[in-house]
């Protein structure tokens, strides 16, 4: 059913400084679901979740991407933010000077402004951040700490993950955040996707590899190359990629 569709990219078309890099995607990804995006490297994979998000750099050409029906093209990133987007980075940035805890008082407000809802007292944000941490297995010290300065990678991408269980988006879109993980940091940050997974939420993972599929696995898997989708298919379709590569599907795609 049409309602049941949370993000619907319809021929979307977008280029960086006159290169064009996604080239007529389209995608429909259902509430409660977990879409994983896979494809050998300059495939276009980050560029779509740039692009979904709102990041500075990317024009688009052609088509749209939108939310509950509602177009995200001409919204800013706060914005799509509010609406219940989020993106998880390939390499998270380092804020000095900010602590984890400014950062997300300050976003979790703007959020529930941006909804209609009342600020959370300090007793109820300080019982939200508790409850939170103990998804990824984080310790209290770290929220003290400027955001993300001083972590390992690992960290980091556990870091995200806290701050996506806080802010409770609709539309999830994580990329590669398994990059530089090592196999007890890709479970915590499955466990935690895993936990925020609900009827009313959805995921797109964007991801080169089929381990962290191990651990948050998938409705529906993607193969994007060359800034196309050009084969779809269920959770063993990542397996047929561990074993046979990307050249087995590109190689069905151009028909030899």
């Amino acid at each position: 059913m049409a309602n049941d569709i949370l993000l619907e990219v319809n021929n979307l078309h977008a280029s960086v400084e006159d290169r064009e890099i996604l080239r007529g995607i389209n995608l429909k990804v259902a509430r409660g679901e977990v879409h994983a995006i896979m494809g050998p490297n300059g495939a276009g994979k980050s560029t779509l979740s740039g692009v979904l998000a709102g990041k500075p750099g990317y024009t688009v050409t052609e088509g749209d991407a939108l939310l509950d029906g509602e177009s995200l093209l001409s919204l800013s990133p706060e914005e799509r933010s509010w609406k219940g987007v989020f993106l998880g980075f390939q390499y998270p940035v380092e804020i000095p000077g900010v602590s984890n805890t400014q950062m997300l008082k300050s976003a979790v407000a703007a959020h529930r402004k941006a909804q209609g809802l009342p600020e959370l007292s300090s007793a109820e944000f300080i019982k939200l951040m508790n409850s939170k941490l103990a998804l990824v297995k984080m310790d209290r010290s770290f929220l003290s700490r400027g955001v993300n300065v001083g972590f390992s990678g690992g960290e980091k991408k556990r870091n995200e993950i806290f701050q996506m269980a806080m802010l409770q988006p609709r539309l999830a879109i994580l990329d590669e955040t398994d990059s530089g993980l090592d196999v007890d940091a890709l479970r915590i940050v499955g466990e935690g996707v895993n936990s925020l997974r609900s009827a009313d939420n959805s995921f797109v993972v964007i991801t080169h590899y089929q381990r962290l599929l191990d651990y948050i696995v998938p409705d529906v898997i993607h193969v994007l190359y060359d800034g196309r989708i050009i084969m779809t298919g269920g959770k063993e379709l990542a397996l047929q990629i561990e074993e046979k590569g990307y050249d087995w599907i590109i190689n069905q795609h151009n028909g030899k």
